[in-house]
């Protein structure tokens, strides 16, 4: 009973007047309860450009401006948003009564949910294990991780669901890494990755909230007993180094340094793979700019930019005004909502040229905002970049026949944008010590 009220609290009212409101033609409302926006949000953003860059909502604003979405991702008049906490006070009461005490991405101490000085803190004490030298390392097992996925590709069928072999896989080994996670324990943090996936959403169906429930408390018993067992068995990995920087003095409690777990599998895993998927689908559909990459690789940083510009893995972000303040012209109180939809800010016709096309050589590609932006700048975006550029063009390397061969079904979730599976015909494979002629040739 206690769970189904907070999911009514949570959930089933917001679906109940977004589905209202989505009737009158309120957009904010329509991103809840529109099945046709999520299945092509290019043009309904495209439909709000003309009203503006801050355009009002039943509950608030919303921007579809590269312009506005930069500033207010840098704004001091601004926070960042905290599950539950915008809702109306009597909803939001029965919300904070009924929640399970669960770490959550939208909720302190994860990095996404606080501002300074908890933030100050906690970002600071991360980047100290999170270094340069750190990812560089981490890039060195990304290209041992594809190299070895790939392999197991090779020996098996021609035609593969490639997001569930390839690029689910690739970032699991990552994390696996960061968080000293034991392979036999990996399959597991897959499991629970998938389940929260929608943990970002509102409005979720009933079914939804419960497998969300499940995925969060099965990562947070099983985070548990695993940080207690890296106190007792510390190893080289960054969650082992995390834990001992607290001990010398960076102050993270149990419940902090959980956060942070939490925020890497979050932020992390489903990211990465939507990365990885969505680009493997843009360049197998522009085969023309796939032949660019052969002819010269030195282009896949910014193809990976590109791919994050015209693909974002992270469709929204949203910003609570601190005090009344002017955006755009526009009065916004105290206490408001903005929701800033990177994906339409992405293709604003103001900075990027004939925006909705592919184009891997774009000058510009990457004044995209897909990592966010000011004191919360993705602190994994070094890395997310490494394992999309090693993650796709290892791939392409090995496979450079390969063809789509379905076109494959979107995730069902509306902050994350990304591939639930795509099928793809292999065809042949390159030797791994000898990769095709015409990429090498280029390298």
């Amino acid at each position: 009973m206690k769970q189904r009220l907070h999911w009514l609290a949570m959930h089933g009212v917001v679906r109940t007047v977004a589905t209202i409101a989505a009737r009158r033609g309120d957009p904010q409302a329509r991103m809840v309860a529109d099945p046709g926006v999520r299945a092509n949000p290019v043009a309904f953003y495209t439909e709000l450009r003309p009203r503006g860059p801050l355009i009002r909502t039943r509950v608030g604003h919303m921007t579809v401006d590269h312009a506005v979405a930069h500033e207010l991702l840098r704004s001091e008049d601004f926070r960042v948003i905290v599950l539950g906490g915008n809702l109306p006070a009597p909803v939001r009461w029965l919300e904070q009564r009924t929640r399970a005490n669960l770490l959550h991405p939208l909720r302190p101490p994860s990095l996404l949910a606080v501002e300074p000085p908890e933030h100050t803190r906690y970002r600071k004490t991360v980047s100290s294990v999170f270094t340069s030298r750190a990812v560089a390392a981490l890039r060195d097992r990304v290209e041992d991780s594809a190299g070895e996925l790939l392999d197991g590709l090779a020996a098996g069928p021609g035609v593969v669901d490639i997001i569930e072999r390839y690029c689910s896989q690739l970032p699991v080994a990552v994390i696996g890494d960061i968080l000293g996670v034991p392979d036999a324990d990996r399959p597991r943090i897959l499991e629970f990755g998938e389940l929260a996936a929608p943990s970002l959403d509102v409005g979720l169906s009933w079914p939804q909230y419960q497998r969300v429930q499940h995925g969060l408390s099965g990562f947070n018993q099983w985070l548990s007993a695993h940080l207690q067992h890296l106190r007792q068995h510390p190893g080289d990995d960054l969650m082992s180094q995390l834990i001992a920087a607290s001990e010398d003095g960076a102050h993270l409690n149990e419940a902090e340094l959980q956060g942070v777990a939490g925020l890497v599998l979050a932020a992390g895993f489903e990211t990465t793979v939507n990365l990885l998927g969505n680009g493997i689908r843009l360049l197998l559909n522009y085969p023309d700019q796939l032949a660019r990459l052969v002819a010269d690789p030195s282009l896949w940083p910014n193809a990976v930019e590109e791919i994050l510009r015209l693909e974002s893995p992270v469709q929204l972000s949203a910003r609570l005004a601190l005090r009344d303040t002017e955006v755009a012209g526009t009065r916004v109180k105290a206490g408001e909502m903005v929701v800033i939809y990177l994906a339409a800010a992405n293709c604003d016709p103001a900075v990027f040229d004939d925006p909705h096309r592919f184009d891997i050589g774009r000058p510009n590609a990457g004044k995209h905002l897909a990592f966010s932006g000011g004191r919360h700048f993705c602190l994994g975006a070094a890395l997310a970049r490494a394992e999309g550029e090693v993650g796709l063009r290892q791939f392409f390397t090995r496979f450079p026949e390969a063809r789509l061969a379905g076109l494959g079904s979107q995730r069902d979730t509306r902050v994350l944008r990304g591939l639930a599976q795509l099928p793809v015909s292999l065809g042949a494979s390159a030797s791994p010590e000898h990769p095709n002629r015409r990429f090498a040739e280029k390298g």
